[in-house]
């Protein structure tokens, strides 16, 4: 137990730049959440100074927002694909989540 504390804290320490999170992501699953309603996730095999990414095994969800002709509401409609790899241009990319880490205490 004591070295999974040990293996958090120097995780932790290693994060001095923005990126270095990141790169403590390669090999997982990751999400992003691009322009235009767009919602990735998937593995990170790659990335660049620029957040261009290559992502594998990738789940894309597209929300759009139509009004309907008669009411005048707002109709939100999501769909999904599933793509074996991705090339991911990094001017597009909003919000990089890395996975869920737990620190044992």
């Amino acid at each position: 137990m004591a070295d999974e504390q040990e293996q958090g804290v120097v995780a932790l320490q290693s994060v001095e730049e923005p990126l270095d999170l990141v790169r403590l992501s390669l090999d997982e699953k990751i999400y992003v959440k691009m322009r235009n309603g767009r919602e990735l996730r998937g593995i990170l095999h790659a990335f660049d100074q620029h957040l261009n990414m290559i992502l594998g095994d990738v789940e894309e969800t597209v929300t759009t927002v139509e009004i309907d002709e008669e009411t005048y509401e707002e109709m939100y409609k999501s769909s999904r694909r599933k793509i074996p790899m991705l090339f991911v241009r990094g001017d597009g990319v909003i919000l990089v989540s890395p996975p869920m880490r737990t620190v044992n205490q």
